[in-house]
């Protein structure tokens, strides 16, 4: 079924509020389980989690990149990114090297084994969510903030620390 043509274009035969309210919930569910089943198969080809290659990616377009940076490029929290990165330092993916400008600072910089988990992994490296938004107008990017939005008003219960978690960890 496709979800997108579920709609009639004949506003007298528009779904009720419940109707329709079951249809959109299903395009929720086909977003998600398109999601998550793109995690899977990153995982499967690649031996890394969907965030944890978007960070390898991340860090192959700009090497010496900071956590501070890399954290504002996949828009998640910074002490998140930190222990992303821990875990593919301690997998040997990444290093950490200090910045000859400041020695506070520390950049990151791929090993060779992470070339070959990049190559391993199935696109869109970013994730299709966030490859899906970005092919989106400015407009339609914009009404969907405020839609979904409303949609978050209207929650019972809220866990606003997923809103700075990769997708792949939630």
């Amino acid at each position: 079924m496709n979800l997108a043509n579920t709609i009639p274009a004949d506003p007298a035969k528009a779904p009720s509020n419940e109707a329709m309210a079951l249809i959109v919930l299903k395009q929720f569910r086909l977003i998600y389980g398109s999601v998550r089943q793109h995690f899977r198969e990153v995982e499967h080809s690649c031996g890394v989690s969907g965030s944890q290659l978007w960070l390898l990616h991340e860090i192959a377009h700009t090497p010496g990149a900071g956590v501070s940076e890399l954290a504002h490029r996949l828009s998640i929290h910074q002490s998140t990114c930190s222990q992303l990165v821990d875990k593919l330092e301690t997998r040997g993916l990444v290093r950490k090297q200090r910045k000859a400008e400041d020695q506070r600072r520390v950049g990151l910089q791929l090993t060779d084994s992470a070339a070959a988990v990049l190559e391993a992994a199935p696109g869109p490296v970013e994730g299709l969510l966030p490859q899906a938004l970005q092919g989106l107008t400015d407009d339609t990017l914009e009404q969907l903030h405020i839609n979904l939005a409303q949609v978050i008003a209207q929650l019972t219960s809220r866990d606003e620390r997923s809103a700075n978690k990769p997708l792949a960890d939630l």
